[in-house]
């Protein structure tokens, strides 16, 4: 019966209108994931030298045990983002006479079939062979390297359950947001290290058969623990059905103050909240409000005569525009399957553009506010978060969206955002260079001039300026959307 499935799963793929065009993905995305994976195991054969270099003076295998909870951090939040829920192929498959179960121990153990699995394995059996089987022989070896792959293993299982069980509720984006605050900000901030409390558990797994023991039968409950749970919830009409999303009925109220475009500016909230893809990038736009932990405390950027790094622009620009530089840079493309409605519509077009202009400076001015707490590193970054945002609403967002209407491309909502490039094209790639260039042609100047501070005032008053003529600024892309509008609907209509 497992082969019979994997020839169903074979042929859907092979009689697929777009099977030329899924293999040269695959064979694209496969070379990547090999290129990814060498990477991953050099960095594994050279993890001694790495360890060395980093904690000179210490045994590299303590270091490592140390550090070993904030690589499955690093994994938690990676198998969040990139990996897949076997839903889709379940819908396919309920309806055949074939045995539920059968059907949903095939895909779970398919979906264990991916180069994130061996990842443990390639960047930490290296190091084993190299350090701990010279030192402490065969079976420390083994019961080392088994509790990582069975913790690794735990976690497939565990996101696999808790993707489809959370992906779209409140709680689940506090989970997230959790791990990352208490696993690595912890850390960061000093409130205690994580590496030093876990250490213990991995430095008894060299010694001791129980750790391995106790990560095995952790791996074998989380995989019972999602099976059952897509068991118990594999009806086509549950499957179908979206989580609840909260907020996903509800309206900005400030928004209906702006006429039509407040309407178009709410209905533009609602298709993010309720599609996978526009979700993700909301939520990527979270966690990227934590850039500048990177960056301002780090004393690689300080400078001694009390002024600031000018890779600060940079960081302030991506911080305060993070969800208009993702959004925005797929303008129309969020619209593709309904583009036809506005196209009717007495103002439509105009209404349509001016409520993403709306929806785009009005998040763009919650991310400023939610970015207001680095001020604790300083004032000069409130002062920067403040210039940057003034740019962004002024000019920044004309760029972009100017940019995102040249031959905006279909796409899918319901797909997920990592390695989906629908409605990208070329375009969405080469838009980056004059967004990393124009915020500079302002600054550069009178910060050589004068000083940084000069620099940022350009910056905010260029950006005054161009919310005072926001109108006639916004009526350039909207021209653009009028005049292209019959060729934009044509390109929307094309198959995926």
């Amino acid at each position: 019966m497992i082969f019979e499935l994997i020839r169903l799963q074979f042929l859907k793929s092979l009689r697929s209108s777009s099977f030329a065009k899924s293999l040269l993905i695959t064979i694209l995305l496969g070379f990547l994931a090999l290129l990814l994976l060498s990477y991953v195991l050099m960095a594994g054969i050279f993890l001694e030298r790495i360890l060395g270099v980093l904690a000179e003076g210490r045994d590299p295998i303590e270091v490592l045990s140390s550090g070993l909870i904030f690589f499955f951090l690093v994994e938690f939040m990676y198998r969040y983002f990139l990996q897949n829920l076997p839903v889709i192929d379940l819908e396919s498959l309920l309806h055949l006479p074939i045995g539920k179960r059968k059907i949903i121990h095939m895909l779970l153990i398919r979906s264990f079939v991916s180069p994130i699995s061996i990842i443990p394995l390639l960047l930490f059996l290296p190091f084993g062979i190299q350090v701990i089987l010279p030192q402490m022989g065969m079976n420390s070896l083994i019961f080392w390297i088994g509790t990582i792959i069975m913790i690794s293993w735990s976690l497939h299982w565990f996101m696999l359950w808790f993707k489809q069980r959370f992906e779209d509720s409140l709680i689940g984006v506090i989970i997230v947001f959790g791990v990352l605050l208490l696993g690595g900000g912890s850390t960061y901030m000093g409130w205690f290290n994580l590496g030093e409390i876990v250490s213990p558990f991995f430095t008894l797994s060299l010694n001791s058969f129980i750790p391995f023991a106790i990560t095995s039968i952790l791996c074998v409950v989380l995989y019972v623990l999602a099976y059952s749970y897509y068991l118990n919830n594999a009806y086509l009409e549950d499957l179908s059905q979206e989580e609840e999303v909260k907020f996903v009925n509800q309206n900005f109220g400030f928004f209906s103050k702006f006429g039509l475009a407040g309407e178009m500016a709410n209905l533009e909230w609602k298709l993010i909240i309720r599609h996978k893809k526009s979700r993700t990038f909301l939520m990527l736009s979270a966690f990227f409000l934590l850039y500048g932990m990177i960056f301002y405390d780090n004393p690689q950027y300080q400078t001694e005569d009390g002024g600031f790094n000018f890779i600060f622009i940079f960081v302030g620009v991506f911080i305060t525009g993070i969800f208009m530089i993702q959004y925005g840079q797929l303008f129309l493309s969020w619209n593709s399957g309904n583009f036809d409605f506005f196209i009717n519509r007495k103002d439509g077009i105009e209404a349509l553009v001016r409520g993403k202009y709306l929806l785009l400076i009005s998040i763009s001015c919650l991310c400023f506010l939610f970015s207001v707490p680095y001020v604790y590193f300083g004032w000069k970054f409130l002062l920067i978060h403040l210039a940057t945002w003034l740019f962004n609403a002024g000019i920044m967002i004309h760029l972009i969206i100017y940019l995102a209407l040249w031959k905006p491309k279909p796409m899918d909502l319901n797909k997920g955002a990592m390695f989906n490039y629908e409605g990208v094209g070329a375009a969405q790639f080469l838009m980056i260079i004059p967004m990393m260039v124009a915020p500079y042609l302002v600054y550069l100047p009178f910060s050589l001039l004068f000083n940084e501070y000069a620099g940022l005032a350009a910056l905010g008053t260029l950006g005054i300026v161009g919310i005072l003529a926001f109108k006639k600024l916004s009526q350039i892309n909207i021209n653009r959307v009028l005049s292209n509008r019959y060729e934009i609907s044509s390109s929307f209509r094309q198959e995926l």
